[in-house]
């Protein structure tokens, strides 16, 4: 486990510095001009060579990507282009505040919401019940946020005035409640889904017959036998959700105006602010693999028969 642990770790630099070769390579040369950007279409090249150099991108790309890497294993990621004079370092230091919390109180209601729920919808296959909480579900799935937000918008603030439209004071403030119940349908549904089919996966398995015929209570058939292994899988969903806090949800808190890391992240890509643009993508990829690499710790404790070499 200990040689697993160690092996997953080494691994992490390297798989970053491929990520930040590959952003770093399409920043370069994709389409747009942070030069340009930053000075207007109609900017003279003398300007624009000037600006340029001064910021070095008329250097090599070996080069900058070289010097890229020096600094950010420094702990300097660079200056916004937008924000002159602003670190990103700093930048995303306080967006991402906002943006963590924010994501935990909706993976906390789409976890206390999906999986409830869809332990109802597996006891009740087939009935009225289940067909309308799978009915449910596949709405969740199919509408994305940027349908959803104007009509929980227009329906809860415009209409009936029973919530604030947007904003951010908090998660203690009713401010957030409206954009957690738009962003937290999604998790919730997938919850209900794989929570649904996992429980009635296993309660067709042969131990579970066992249980039943020792005669042990349906309570303590699900609970103590069924549900704990149901929910394993779902650990899997889980642990990706945990690196999904620090992305933060770029549509979400650009429609209820929530300073977090997303907003920050739609505002660099429209002014073609590319340090904040790869340190977004070092931070996201380096929090996806370290908490894929928690599941896999996880599951060896959660599950015994699990080995890793």
């Amino acid at each position: 486990m200990i040689t697993y642990l160690v092996r997953r770790l080494l691994w992490l630099p390297f798989l970053l510095l491929i990520i930040a070769f590959i952003t770093f390579a399409l920043g370069l040369y994709g389409p747009g001009d942070p030069v340009l950007v930053m000075l207007g279409q109609h900017a003279s090249p003398e300007a624009a060579a000037r600006v340029r150099h001064e910021l070095g991108l008329d250097r090599p790309f070996l080069v900058q990507y070289a010097d890229y890497v020096r600094k950010a294993l420094h702990g300097d990621l660079g200056e916004s282009l937008k924000y002159r004079g602003q670190p990103v370092g700093r930048l995303l230091a306080k967006r991402l505040a906002v943006t963590v919390q924010f994501n935990v109180v909706v993976m906390a209601v789409g976890v206390a919401v999906g999986i409830p729920l869809g332990i109802l919808a597996a006891l009740n296959r087939n009935n009225l019940i289940d067909y309308l909480v799978v009915s449910l579900t596949v709405a969740g799935i199919s509408l994305p946020v940027f349908a959803i937000a104007p009509m929980a918008m227009w329906f809860l603030a415009v209409r009936f005035h029973l919530l604030p439209s947007g904003g951010w004071d908090g998660i203690f403030s009713p401010r957030i409640i409206m954009p957690t119940l738009v962003l937290a349908i999604g998790p919730a549904a997938v919850f209900v889904r794989q929570t649904r089919a996992n429980l009635l996966e296993v309660l067709g398995q042969d131990y579970v017959r066992t249980a039943r015929a020792k005669g042990l209570r349906e309570t303590a058939v699900i609970v103590a036998h069924a549900l704990r292994n149901a929910l394993i899988p779902l650990f899997t969903i889980f642990g990706l959700m945990l690196g999904g806090l620090v992305g933060g949800g770029i549509i979400t808190e650009s429609i209820f105006g929530i300073p977090g890391i997303g907003n920050l992240v739609w505002e660099a890509f429209t002014a073609r602010d590319y340090p904040v643009i790869m340190a977004y993508t070092l931070l996201v990829a380096a929090a996806y693999t370290l908490a894929n690499l928690f599941v896999d710790v996880c599951y060896r404790f959660i599950d015994p028969r699990i080995r890793y070499g």
